[in-house]
């Protein structure tokens, strides 16, 4: 079906004040950047990390499990997980480099965070030469050599300390900041398509709606 259908009868559900605040909100969206999480295992920073990038308009993560479950905690994330698409990745059934060629054919370029001898500042990163995904690895030991391997690029955030690296999470909130920034300060064409909108806001609308699932699925038997 239409999905402008769909979103008619089910804007009627909502109040023309939630409705419009969606579409202010997608106008802000982006899939130009993205984030892919290596067996992140510490709730707090997975729910942090999904915060952090719902808060800056960045709509997909995309989570590679190994061993790891990646369980963000509702208190910390305040519910900002309904709002993204999280993509999530056993190692048991896609391996790393199947998932890193699925990204590269839909024309992202791979940036691993770590401090490789390659690794250039975030502050010199080029955003203009195209779509990207920020890969950012576990707690304690970073990035795995193999995501390592699977990278074009590579950047790292400039320190002024003794310490050399930054929390996961922290490190997750001041790289999308600065890309953030940069995606509207260089005026690229960041924005959703017609289309992903459309689709986007299907969902907020079904996740806002007390039984928007049923609600939906009725209405769509009905129009078969």
């Amino acid at each position: 079906m239409d999905n402008q259908k769909i979103i008619s009868f089910l804007k009627e559900f909502v109040s023309e004040q939630r409705f419009s605040l969606f579409q202010e909100k997608l106008n802000e969206r982006t899939r130009y950047a993205s984030v892919l999480i290596e067996n992140v295992y510490q709730s707090h920073n997975a729910s942090a990390i999904i915060r952090t990038c719902e808060a800056l308009g960045f709509q997909d993560v995309y989570v590679f499990e190994r061993k790891n479950n990646f369980a963000p905690n509702d208190e910390i994330a305040l519910g900002a997980e309904k709002w993204l698409n999280i993509h999530k990745y056993q190692a048991s059934s896609l391996s790393l480099i199947q998932l890193i060629d699925k990204l590269k054919n839909n024309d992202y370029r791979i940036i691993a965070t770590t401090l490789h001898h390659k690794s250039t500042s975030l502050y010199e990163f080029n955003i203009m030469k195209g779509k990207c995904i920020f890969m950012f690895g576990t707690e304690k030991e970073g990035l795995s050599d193999e995501a390592i391997s699977l990278a074009d690029e590579y950047i790292k955030i400039p320190v002024y300390g003794f310490t050399e690296s930054f929390n996961v999470s922290v490190s997750v909130g001041i790289i999308l900041s600065h890309i953030a920034q940069e995606l509207r300060k260089n005026c690229i064409h960041y924005s959703l398509s017609p289309k992903e909108k459309e689709e986007i806001l299907i969902q907020w609308l079904v996740q806002s709606i007390p039984s928007g699932k049923k609600i939906l699925e009725r209405f769509l038997q009905q129009t078969i």
